[in-house]
């Protein structure tokens, strides 16, 4: 699920590498992870959650396997490979004008790429070959929180300083904001998030993107019991057409993938839900939305500031 991994990600099925792709791989790619040397290799040391590992200290080709690829944008490093949804996000595209499409099990097109540094999430498929290409580090998702993540991304790509002080301005930027929109709708007003995938309906909790993390974590807006209940320990839920006036608080964010099933916006039991007959719902693109790294919540912070406060 997410960005993060997104909603699509868990339903992609495991695909087998043929064979002698794999022997084409382990004879074409590099040979592992020369170690740092005291003269200086141009390599640092860093401690992953698997345990130390040598990364170059100013990575140049990296790829994305999953959900980071904004993280490491934001951070000026260039990314030469991405995954699907990074790919058509529209927010990454001038980062990514010269990156290819790539996933974990297109290890030949990512042997082409030559990166220097792999980056994904933790269950991704192929790490042993992955690592045989160049240094790869994964990460848990959810182990961290999003800002934490950041700048533990940072901290890999050897820009530390630079995560930090974009966690604090934008920590004070999001209080700031916050203050404003509970002033005008009211401290116990709720908000809602849901996004549609296919024909399904999802409610987030506060740690799945969507621009959960600024409404609830950072501008301290509340979210309906219901969501509470059902949302706010697993990052989302999935819940049927007839369910969603439940769910929907005061305000109803309304995250949408196009290609999908948005028949409900036309249900008549979407339409009597309170905030949307009184016009309390704001409504974005899905691709665009999803993630919760710098770039996305940049993004993310403007459309509630437009949305809530008319600020542009």
């Amino acid at each position: 699920m997410n960005p993060l991994p997104t909603l699509p990600a868990l339903r992609k099925k495991t695909l087998l590498l043929p064979l002698a792709l794999t022997l084409t791989l382990f004879a074409s790619a590099c040979g592992g992870v020369s170690p740092a040397s005291e003269s200086g290799s141009g390599m640092i040391t860093y401690a992953s959650e698997s345990g130390p590992v040598e990364v170059p200290a100013d990575p140049q080709r990296v790829v994305v396997v999953s959900t980071f690829a904004g993280n490491v944008l934001a951070l000026g490093v260039p990314v030469v490979g991405a995954d699907k949804w990074a790919m058509e996000n529209p927010s990454y595209a001038g980062g990514l004008k010269d990156a290819k499409e790539i996933s974990d099990e297109s290890l030949e097109q990512i042997v082409e790429l030559d990166p220097d540094l792999i980056i994904g999430l933790s269950h991704i498929k192929n790490l042993d070959k992955l690592n045989r290409i160049a240094p790869t580090v994964t990460y848990t998702y959810g182990k961290l929180d999003y800002l934490a993540q950041h700048l533990e991304l940072g901290k890999l790509l050897n820009k530390e300083a630079e995560a930090q002080a974009w966690i604090d301005d934008f920590k004070k930027r999001t209080a700031e904001a916050g203050d404003k929109i509970r002033a005008k709708i009211g401290e116990d007003a709720t908000v809602t998030v849901i996004e549609n995938y296919e024909k399904d309906l999802f409610v987030f909790g506060d740690n799945w993107g969507r621009g959960t993390e600024i409404l609830y974590r950072e501008m301290k807006l509340k979210m309906p019991r219901k969501v509470i209940d059902n949302a706010l320990k697993p990052g989302y839920f999935a819940l049927s057409l007839e369910a969603l006036p439940e769910f929907v608080g005061d305000y109803l964010v309304v995250s949408k993938y196009a290609a999908s099933d948005l028949s409900f916006l036309q249900s008549e039991t979407y339409k009597n839900i309170p905030a949307v007959k009184e016009g309390r719902v704001f409504e974005t693109d899905s691709k665009g939305f999803s993630f919760n790294d710098p770039i996305m919540l940049d993004f993310q912070l403007q459309f509630f500031l437009d949305s809530f406060l008319g600020e542009s």
